[in-house]
C-alpha cells in the first residue's frame, strides 16, 4: 500500500530525513516512535503532502508516485492525516465542512454524492459510535473545542471519509484516559484487512489500546530499530538512549 524509499527532506538548511525506507501493507498497524527532533513530524508532514521538503527518495501509495501530488489529491485516494494540533475555522459549521470533505472524495472516487438529509443520517451515525454531542456538529469546526473534542472530531472525520491509509501524528498528545479511550476504539472499530494505519507517537500509552503490527523507532532521520508490540514496552523502561 504505501512505499517509502531512501526519503530525504531538507527544512531551512536542515537535513532532516536521511535515507528512510517503510513499507505498509494492507491490514497492517505501524507505529513511528522515537524522541524530540528525530523527524516524526516531518515525515507526516511528507506524507500529507506539504510541498518543498523532498529532496531525493520516492512516496508511492498503491504504486502511484506521490511525491508531487497535492493534499487535496492524496485525501481524494484515501490518505488521511489527524493533526498533533488540529485546525480551527471559524465561521464554517462543522456538518458543512465535513459533508464538503465527504462529498469531495465520493466525487473523486466516481460515486453519487450525499443530499443534505442522507448526510445528517450518517454523521449523527457516526458520531454517537464516538459518543460526540450533536451539538459540537452545529458550531464552527473545532473552535472553542477541548483538546480531547478536536482530536475525537479528527477520528469522527476518519471514519466518515473511510481512508485505506489513516496517518494519527500524536493523537494522544493532550488526552486524558477517558478521550484516549475513545479515540482508540474509534480506530480500532475501523480496522479491517483493506485499510492501514501509521501512528507517529512519544509513548506507548496509546499503543496500549492500538496494538501495533509492527514498531519503528526514528532516530536522527533514520530508522533504526523494528520490532512488534513489545519494543514499545522495552522502550517505555529503558527510553531512547538505550538504542544509541
Amino acid at each position: 500500500m504505501l512505499n517509502i524509499k531512501n526519503l530525504e527532506t531538507i527544512i531551512d538548511n536542515k537535513h532532516i530525513l536521511k535515507g528512510l525506507n517503510l513499507n505498509i501493507k494492507p491490514g497492517e498497524v505501524h507505529a513511528i516512535m522515537g524522541p524530540n527532533g528525530s523527524g516524526k513530524s516531518t515525515l507526516a508532514n511528507v506524507l500529507s503532502g506539504k510541498n518543498g521538503y523532498i529532496t531525493k527518495g520516492d512516496i508511492q501509495f498503491n504504486g502511484e508516485r506521490l511525491n508531487d501530488i497535492s493534499t487535496e489529491e492524496r485525501a481524494q485516494k484515501g490518505i488521511f492525516l489527524a493533526f498533533q494540533y488540529p485546525l480551527e475555522i471559524p465561521g464554517v459549521n462543522t456538518n458543512i465542512f465535513l459533508k464538503t470533505s465527504l462529498n469531495a472524495v465520493r466525487k473523486a472516487k466516481g460515486e453519487k454524492e450525499l443530499d443534505t438529509l442522507t448526510f445528517l443520517k450518517l454523521i449523527k451515525e457516526k458520531a454517537s459510535e464516538l459518543g460526540i454531542d450533536e451539538k459540537f456538529l452545529s458550531r464552527q469546526f473545532n473552535v472553542g473545542f477541548s483538546g480531547g473534542e478536536k482530536k475525537k472530531n479528527e477520528i469522527l472525520q476518519m471514519k466518515l471519509l473511510e481512508p485505506t491509509l489513516s496517518i494519527l501524528d500524536e493523537t494522544d498528545s493532550g488526552l486524558d484516559i477517558d478521550a484516549l479511550k475513545i479515540v482508540a476504539d474509534g480506530v480500532n472499530s475501523y480496522k479491517n484487512k483493506d485499510n492501514a494505519f501509521l501512528i507517529i507517537t512519544h509513548y506507548q500509552r496509546l499503543l496500549d489500546y492500538i496494538k501495533p503490527d509492527f514498531i519503528h523507532v526514528l532516530s536522527n532521520g533514520k530508522i533504526v530499530k523494528t520490532g512488534d508490540a513489545n519494543l514499545g514496552l522495552q522502550l517505555e523502561k529503558t527510553g531512547y538512549t538505550s538504542l544509541s
